[in-house]
């Protein structure tokens, strides 16, 4: 073997191992991909407030709020929900965002109580005339997962139910006197 090979051949070898060395340190694996589809923290006040305007704080109970029903609507969204199912949501929000600016001129967020109410008003009754099974409307969903985040927390099972973690025995015969239900 002559110089001149020797030293192509060393080169191309250590070349090699300084060049592709990330390559077989990292095992073949290509870093995950951010999910440009995400509720992200950013967007956890804003749920925070429409939870709020669907659930507002009484004297009797804690708002949605109180629940943190943001961050347990971004858990679900990102987690459960099928990407065009985390669309429709995030394009929804989006439009709440959008006709807030164009009716009052004004964030969402900066809104008076009485105008997100309002503004939420027209999305519910939209929602009620979409009634698609193929599709849901997203502000179907943003009220269910209100619903089912707040009674399902410490918050709405223990101050918005009436909780009792040891109900004892059934009776089947008692009549209704219009309290809170039941959650144990």
């Amino acid at each position: 073997m002559e110089r001149r090979d020797a030293l192509k051949l060393t080169a191309t070898i250590l070349g090699g191992s300084i060049i592709g060395s990330q390559f077989f340190l990292s095992g073949c694996v290509a870093p995950p991909k951010k999910r440009p589809w995400m509720v992200t923290d950013d967007d956890v006040p804003f749920l925070d407030e429409i939870g709020e305007t669907i659930l507002p704080d009484t004297d009797e109970s804690p708002g949605a709020k109180a629940a943190h029903i943001g961050t347990f609507m971004k858990t679900i969204v990102n987690d459960c929900y099928s990407e065009d199912e985390t669309l429709l949501f995030i394009d929804g929000l989006d439009k709440v965002e959008e006709k807030s600016m164009d009716g009052f001129g004004e964030s969402f967020l900066s809104l008076s109580k009485e105008k997100k109410l309002n503004l939420l008003t027209q999305f519910d009754e939209e929602a009620k005339k979409h009634r698609s099974l193929e599709e849901p409307h997203f502000f179907t969903m943003l009220k269910e997962l209100t619903l089912w985040g707040y009674f399902t927390s410490e918050v709405g099972a223990t101050e918005a139910l009436r909780y009792n973690p040891v109900p004892g025995r059934f009776e089947g015969c008692i009549p209704y006197n219009g309290e809170n239900a039941w959650i144990s």
